[in-house]
Order: structure tokens, then sequence, then C-alpha cells
């Protein structure tokens, strides 16, 4: 379960972009993940594991909180206009040796 307040950002091409996102922990283990999307495009995941880069995620993208917390930061360093998107957070969870994935 996650808080879904959209908001729209505006953020100078080489400034940096900071998304926040708070969850449910729980009572277990929880992570994150980060997806962007484009108009008429998929979800594209950028981080999983609350922060660690996706094969192909440009190395300007950082992902940032704890495990045991429920504040997480999507930081873009140095903004470029690919950039420019939708992105959303994925809460996850790791319970009985399986992945249960929230909304």
């Amino acid at each position: 379960i996650y808080e879904h307040i959209p908001k729209v950002k505006t953020v100078q091409l080489g400034q940096t972009a900071s998304i926040e996102c708070s969850t449910d922990p729980g009572i277990y283990y929880s992570s994150l993940a980060w997806y962007q999307q484009k108009p008429g495009e998929t979800p594209k995941l950028l981080i999983y594991q609350i922060n660690t880069l996706q094969s192909g995620t440009p190395s300007r993208f950082s992902g940032s909180g704890t495990s045991n917390g429920k504040d997480f930061t999507l930081t873009i360093s140095g903004v470029q206009t690919e950039d420019t998107g939708d992105y959303y957070c994925q809460s996850y969870h790791y319970i009985n040796s399986k992945y249960v994935f929230t909304q």
C-alpha cells in the first residue's frame, strides 16, 4: 500500500530532481522499485531493492531509503530532456521466501 498523490514537478535542465514516495512498512522486510513511463509506452523499471539500478538505467538516477522505513526518494542528478515522464514507486515484501508485490 502506498500513498498515491499525483504531482507535477518542473526542473531546469542540468538541475537535480527528487521524487518522494511513502509506503506502509508493515511487519515484514520491505523494498521499493521505481518505474518511468512515457506517453504510449509501458512502465520501465529503473531501480529495484531501493537503490539497485536496473541494467541500462543511467547513473544519474539513484534511490535511497531503508528497508525498515517508509520514506523513499528517487533522485535524478543532472536532469536531461529524455527524463520527462511519469514516475511510479512500487513497494514489495519478502515473505516466506516469496516476493509479494503491492500496488
